[in-house]
């Protein structure tokens, strides 16, 4: 398979400053929000809506975001308000200035149901279960008791870097149009990253919002939480793949929420699979010589050092490729005398 230079391509070489816009299409402007993390920035996407602005996806909510929109209202955005607003998932980045916005200018949330309920959900903090629930999860797993709490430790992130949602919300649907910008966008999901990651596809004129579920170079996060320990959510992001290829066309303008803008989305796609694919080889082939934790098979996936924030990523991802390769019958778990569970190809 040929490389990603040679098979994507970038129409802009170079993403908008930091709380800057772009224009990536008649009435549709590209922003870049700063965030704290390795991955630095959150693409989010504005239309012109007469006297306003749809947005699609907020950015953080801290008070660097804060700034940068007061900037942008003030300035690029003419001093318009925002008169709708769509949130893809449920991820701060995406979702945590929501309520921010809601206090601001009361527009119309449209999300889809998953997404704001889980989202809902993660905003009114932990309850004592939740917390046991956890700390078994990662016990199971292998991880030591000061790695524990450092993952417990990391519970109110969440809460601190979201504002809240309005109280009601106009569900967005597979299959359905919604009109922004002058635009109709066929709605699509996808899960994996996310429970009900929305995504949007104007055929007339081949643009695809995809938020996080189709980036360039990276791929994006898919986990299993304590919530659902023995989900499949790789199943159900390659699923999603498949699909996205099905409904979008080739040659459409890939807007995502990180990274810049591109075209070769089938070539995107399968790439992404066959990244998937690799990383289930590496585990199968570790497993081979004795039976692994998830944990132990962290450093078989992520060759890097990892503080708290990625060892929680790097955990839910390794696994989700073990559960997906229980599910295909391709790796066998068994439990050691310590509760931790081990798994070795079948």
């Amino acid at each position: 398979m040929k490389d990603d230079a040679e098979l994507i391509r970038h129409p802009f070489s170079e993403a908008p400053d930091n709380g800057t816009v772009r224009e990536v299409a008649p009435g549709v402007l590209w922003l870049r929000l700063p965030l704290p993390y390795a991955l630095d920035h959150v693409n989010l996407y504005l239309f012109e809506e007469g006297d306003g602005w749809a947005l699609f996806d907020t950015g953080l909510g801290d008070d660097v975001s804060r700034d940068c929109w007061d900037r942008l209202l003030r300035g690029p955005l003419g001093g318009k308000p925002i008169v709708r607003l769509v949130v893809s998932h449920f991820h701060p980045d995406h979702v945590g200035l929501a309520g921010w916005l809601h206090e601001r200018f009361a527009p119309p949330l449209h999300m889809t149901q998953s997404e704001y309920y889980y989202a809902k959900l993660l905003q009114q903090g932990r309850d004592p279960q939740a917390l046991e629930a956890q700390e078994t999860f990662y016990q199971t797993g292998g991880l030591s008791p000061d790695e524990i709490q450092q993952m417990l430790g990391r519970g109110l992130s969440y809460l601190n870097r979201t504002t809240g949602l309005a109280p009601s919300f106009e569900r967005m649907i597979p299959g359905q149009t919604l009109r922004l910008g002058g635009r109709d966008w066929r709605i699509l999901t996808g899960g994996g990253h996310s429970p009900e990651q929305a995504m949007l596809y104007c055929a007339a004129d081949r643009l695809f919002l995809a938020a996080d579920q189709v980036i360039a170079r990276i791929s994006p996060n898919v986990s299993v939480s304590a919530m659902q320990p023995k989900a499949d959510p790789l199943g159900l992001y390659l699923s999603s793949l498949a699909a996205i290829r099905e409904e979008v066309a080739a040659d459409a303008l890939v807007l995502s929420g990180h990274r810049l803008p591109f075209y070769g989305l089938d070539h995107r796609t399968r790439a992404l699979e066959a990244h998937h694919a690799d990383r289930c080889a590496q585990i199968s082939e570790a497993c081979r010589a004795k039976p692994l934790s998830c944990k132990e098979l962290v450093p078989v996936l992520f060759r890097r050092a990892l503080d708290s924030h990625q060892l929680s990523f790097a955990f839910g991802e390794a696994l989700a490729h073990i559960n997906h390769m229980v599910g295909r019958g391709e790796l066998r778990t068994e439990t050691r005398a310590d509760g931790v569970l081990a798994y070795h190809s079948a």
